[in-house]
């Protein structure tokens, strides 16, 4: 019985996917240049947006026809377009998508709940979230909770 293959390294991969900048479609790619030369990558995102840019605006190629050899539809070549000229290059590495933390844990939110259980050491997560109601006016999800007082924790115990 033959062994299976070990899986090929791939450290550029591991890069591109740990900093976001991996193409979840490189096969989209189908620009003559990324084919034929190995320095150019499908797999970078950033540096297809860039060449995907520079293509249109330095050699004049329609807009229509960059977008489908770089398998984006016209809506992500302008986005990209607006992302290089107003931040340059860093305009392209894709960014987190949604909420960039629990938008309603505020500090002072954290710190009641943690005066509160300092008070009652037996309160449950339920009976906190009321409490957050009643004082705050606002609903906040279990999950939220759970996971902003880990991050506080985390924080804490950090050395």
């Amino acid at each position: 019985m033959a062994k299976p293959k070990p899986a090929r390294d791939d450290p550029k991969g591991d890069a591109l996917a740990r900093d976001g900048a991996l193409n979840p479609h490189p096969e989209a790619v189908t620009d003559p240049l990324f084919a034929s030369n190995p320095f150019f990558d499908p797999r970078d995102l950033v540096q297809v947006r860039y060449e995907m840019v520079r293509r249109h605006q330095a050699e004049g190629v329609p807009i229509s026809d960059v977008a489908s050899d770089f398998g984006v539809s016209r809506p992500t070549f302008y986005k990209a377009q607006g992302a290089l000229a107003d931040h340059g290059l860093p305009g392209l590495v894709p960014q987190q998508r949604g909420p960039k933390g629990g938008h309603k844990l505020s500090a002072e939110v954290i710190t009641f709940v943690d005066e509160l259980k300092a008070a009652k050491p037996d309160l449950t997560l339920p009976q906190c979230i009321d409490e957050i109601a009643e004082r705050f006016g606002i609903t906040v999800h279990r999950r939220s909770l759970e996971r902003a007082m880990a991050r506080k924790k985390k924080r804490l115990d950090a050395p």
